[in-house]
Order: C-alpha cells, then structure tokens, then sequence
C-alpha cells in the first residue's frame, strides 16, 4: 500500500519538471508570460516556468530570408511590369516581436508587397533595370523604418527579378541594336579621321624630306618582288623626270 502514494509522488514530479523546465539554444529566446503579463525574455540555456502559471513564447533570432510575390507594378513611365524581390531580417527585440504584432513574418511579407508596389510605381523603368542598388536601398529604409517599433532589423532588400512585357522587350532589342550600330559608326568614323591624320603627317614628311619618299619607294619595289605574282614591272628613277615635272609647274603657274 505504501508504493502506491510514492508512486503517486514520483509521476507527479515528473509531471511538474515535464510542464516547468524548458530548454532554449543558442540562436532562442523565450518571452515568457506570468499571469497574462510580461516579465522578460530570457535565455538561451536552461528555463523553469511555474507550471498553469507561466507561458513561454519563443523567438528565433537568426537570419530570416522572405520571398516577396512578384507584384503588377505601373512605373512612373507607365509601363507594366512585374517585380518580385527577397527580403532579408532579424528579430532584435523578441519582446516587441511578440506583443506588438501579432505574427511578424506575416506582417512583414504584406508590408513588403505595398512597399514594393509603391517604390516601383514611383521610378522608371529605366531606373528600375540600371539603378537597382538605389531602389534596393530605399526599399531597405522604407521598410526598417516601419519594423523598427516590432522590433524587427531589416538588413537587406533585393529586387530579384523584373518581367518585362514582349513588346517593351523587342523596343529595347531594337533600341540596344541601334545604339550598337551608332558605336559602330562612330569608331570606324574616328578611325578614318586617324587614318587620314597619319598620311597627311606622312605626306609632310615626305614634302620635306624628298628622300623618305624614295625609300618608301623602294620598299614598294621589294614588298611586290617577294610577292608570287607574274607582274612584270621596271623600277624607274624618279630623279629623271624631276626637271620635266618642275618644268610643267613653271608653265601652269605662268598661265595661271
């Protein structure tokens, strides 16, 4: 008859360390109610609570990474596109995570889908697709400034993915085409004007120094003999129609 109420005793000890010890890691922390009111949050490590007295909710602490559903969004050009973006955060104050909204990872995907919707509408697509570091970090601000009384730190905002309409993306197939063919044009364009610069500084060269012109000609004469080619050609001296030349100038210049 004795082993019935020791019996007794040892279940409802069990029971009672059952219902009152609690054990938080590293990365947890448990806000723990008494009577309906909070006390703090402790941990991590070892909690007792005081069974039908306490209750215990707990936070993680650690990195969380939140997917935002792509959005319809009009930009200010009044272009439709669709935007989706990931969302990266922490909770900071695991008190306020839990008394001041209700589920927080909730609250902040819908808060997220507004924001975005709202930014996006405000910037043009081509701010959208060139200038993602700027839209990510008004994002960012936005969005920490609105979770900071949660208690809740938002570390990153990243536009993840843009669709674009088909016919804005052939305009700007055809706009990127253009642009390349106007590089193309402008670089052949400056390589002539180059091109032309060196011989008209070659052709100074040669006016004042008569000889560069004959050495030149000589290369001519060997680059076409190393040449296979069944050309026949007669290397004639320049010099011997110099007087004929300076003759016809004097006559032009005195019928002029």
């Amino acid at each position: 008859m004795l082993q019935l109420p020791l019996i007794l005793i040892v279940a409802f000890v069990v029971l009672f360390l059952w219902s009152a010890i609690r054990v938080l890691n590293e990365y947890e922390r448990g806000v723990i109610f008494r009577l309906g009111r909070v006390i703090k949050a402790k941990g991590p490590g070892l909690i007792i609570l005081i069974p039908m007295i306490d209750k215990m909710v707990k936070v993680s602490l650690r990195l969380v990474v939140s997917d935002v559903d792509p959005q319809d969004v009009i930009t200010r050009d009044n272009v439709s596109v669709k935007v989706n973006a990931v969302i990266y955060f922490r909770v900071i104050e695991p008190t306020k995570a839990v008394l001041q909204v209700e589920d927080y990872r909730y609250a902040m995907s819908q808060l997220a889908q507004t924001t975005l919707r709202s930014v996006c509408g405000q910037a043009e697509l081509d701010d959208l697709l060139s200038a993602r570091e700027k839209i990510n970090n008004e994002l960012q601000e936005i969005l920490d400034m609105h979770t900071d009384p949660w208690g809740i730190k938002v570390a990153t905002v990243e536009l993840k993915h843009i669709d674009l309409p088909q016919e804005m993306q052939r305009a700007m197939a055809k706009q990127a085409e253009a642009e390349r063919e106007r590089r193309a044009k402008v670089i052949n364009a400056e390589g002539e004007y180059q091109a032309a610069d060196k011989l008209a500084q070659a052709a100074d060269v040669m006016q004042q120094h008569p000889i560069a012109l004959q050495l030149r000609y000589l290369q001519t004469m060997r680059e076409m003999s190393s040449e296979r080619s069944s050309t026949t050609f007669f290397p004639f001296p320049i010099d011997v129609v110099k007087p004929l030349i300076e003759v016809m100038q004097k006559s032009l210049k005195g019928g002029g």
